[in-house]
């Protein structure tokens, strides 16, 4: 797959207030594009021209050699301290470490595992729901709340904390942690270690004002509130009979379209804004093949929810134009990466993003300041309609609106809806 000209700069240096921690500044045309991938990496941004990585299995070093590595294959320009190769080629071990048989790469992937727990949680994708202290460990139960829907049991804490036990439902989880634990049961997380609470503080500060170019104010995303899906979906089948209803278990309803090549699912139990409550597919014929699906988080504002199906029951009779062009034309922000495109609305309340190679995720819209922290999101794989794509883009800029008069388009207004190295040394850490 081809790359975007690498015209930058990446300095690897250690955290001055927090060992091992490093810090990376980028410079240059596409600096932009190295900060994606060491976004991907788990940096992140403490100023336009920074990253930190700062971790709870205190492997920063190994994993930003690889974050070099990975740099250099991509062509950027890459310059790593002294000290901090040092640091890199410096072998270390954990006292007293918990699993002595392990050797240090099976240590390493125990602790990138949590490492993935510790992100998740401090992220929203794992709600602990309740925990305990079983003697010696801090233990928990929670659940995660994309992807695959899993409730889990952990052990331990910081470095080698693990999954222990998986459930199918909720209930079962916490009955049976609730069974295991009894009175040491405590409501919610338990309280963030010291290393933890160093973690965060670390990766929560930012560069003092006077040395960040002034921005545009931040708003909140518009974001649809309690019920106004489930008041949509009603009014749907209400005020249109070419959608019929069915609903083959209790927490979901599938509205179907009179032509039969069309079917919208909505998740009555999606109780979180980031849990996926529709799932929404057209098919070339009504025993035919899939043309493209897009799933939808509970959060999302309902005018967008509306134009899609208002797109499949009566698609727009004339073409709108590319959605980049009615993105371009009200002058949402664009940037470039590697893999992908995206425009962002004035405060960063709305982004599109376009993958040209992504099959699932062809294109993504979503709500908030990055997709990681997203309020809501849409995607929609390949083989979306190219006129499906430019009227999401005209509601989403009725519902992010640029400050400045935005010249002329071609896109037309949608029906308003109601609300709704060296030798190693070893050491110890």
């Amino acid at each position: 797959m081809p790359h975007a000209r690498a015209d930058a700069h990446t300095r690897f240096a250690l955290h001055p207030d927090h060992h091992p921690g490093i810090i990376a500044t980028t410079s240059g045309l596409t600096a932009d594009a190295a900060r994606s991938h060491l976004h991907d990496l788990g940096w992140r941004s403490t100023s336009p021209t920074t990253m930190v990585l700062a971790r709870i299995d205190r492997e920063e070093p190994y994993y930003a050699s690889l974050s070099a590595q990975q740099l250099r294959c991509y062509g950027f320009t890459v310059e790593i301290t002294p000290d901090l190769q040092d640091e890199i080629d410096t072998e270390w071990e954990w006292g007293n470490y918990p699993f002595p048989w392990c050797t240090r790469d099976e240590v390493r992937e125990v602790s990138a595992e949590a490492q993935r727990i510790h992100d998740d949680i401090a992220e929203g994708r794992l709600v602990i729901h309740l925990h305990a202290d079983d003697g010696q460990n801090t233990v928990a139960v929670g659940s995660y709340t994309t992807g695959v829907r899993r409730h889990v049991h952990l052990h331990g804490e910081n470095h080698v904390r693990q999954v222990t036990m998986t459930y199918e439902s909720e209930t079962e989880a916490i009955a049976e942690f609730q069974r295991l634990y009894s009175v040491a049961v405590r409501p919610g997380p338990a309280p963030l270690t010291e290393l933890e609470r160093t973690v965060r503080q670390v990766l929560a500060v930012k560069q003092p004002a006077e040395h960040v170019e002034a921005a545009t104010p931040v708003t909140e995303p518009p974001a649809a509130g309690p019920g106004e899906h489930e008041t949509f979906l009603r009014n749907l089948f209400e005020e249109s009979p070419q959608w019929e209803r069915y609903r083959p278990f209790d927490e979901t309803t599938i509205a179907v379209h009179e032509s039969l090549a069309v079917r919208a699912e909505f998740d009555h139990e999606a109780r979180h804004r980031t849990d996926v409550a529709w799932t929404i597919a057209e098919y070339d014929s009504p025993v035919g093949e899939r043309l493209w699906h897009s799933t939808i988080t509970a959060g999302t504002p309902v005018p967008l929810i509306h134009t899609i199906l208002h797109h499949l029951d009566a698609p727009a009779p004339v073409p709108l134009g590319e959605p980049h062009e009615i993105l371009q034309a009200a002058r949402w922000h664009p940037t470039s990466h590697p893999a992908r495109t995206s425009w962002t609305a004035t405060g960063r309340t709305i982004t599109f993003e376009h993958s040209p190679h992504a099959t699932a995720d062809r294109w993504v819209m979503y709500g908030g300041e990055n997709l990681d922290h997203a309020a809501w999101t849409i995607r929609l794989s390949a083989g979306a309609n190219t006129d499906l794509l430019a009227e999401l883009a005209s509601t989403a800029l009725a519902l992010a609106p640029s400050p400045t008069p935005a010249p002329a388009s071609r896109a037309t207004p949608i029906a308003r809806v109601p609300t709704a190295a060296p030798q190693p040394q070893a050491r110890r850490r």
